[in-house]
């Protein structure tokens, strides 16, 4: 195992992976990042829809987006406040 705690890949399974990387064009690389983003932004939502079933379709992605902007932004530019409402 890897002397890191935090990392529990396997060091031969790590170095396949960044072989594989390091193989990737830019593109390829740029879609897998993509990828990974919508994926995130889906459990996100999932979790959303979990925590507050009866939130409208706005205010589920007003919950999304509070995840990732900040307070402050979040309140200027939607009137949403995750301090007070939450995520």
């Amino acid at each position: 195992m890897s002397a890191d705690p935090t990392n529990d890949t396997d060091p031969k399974v790590e170095a396949f992976l960044i072989e594989g990387y390091r193989k990737m064009s830019p593109t390829q690389k740029l879609e897998r990042v993509r990828a990974l983003t919508r994926a995130v932004q889906e459990f996100a939502l999932l979790d959303v829809r979990r925590r507050h079933p009866d939130a409208d379709e706005r205010e589920q992605e007003l919950r999304v987006a509070s995840r990732w902007i900040e307070p402050d932004l979040m309140v200027r530019a939607f009137g949403w406040d995750r301090r007070e409402r939450g995520y």
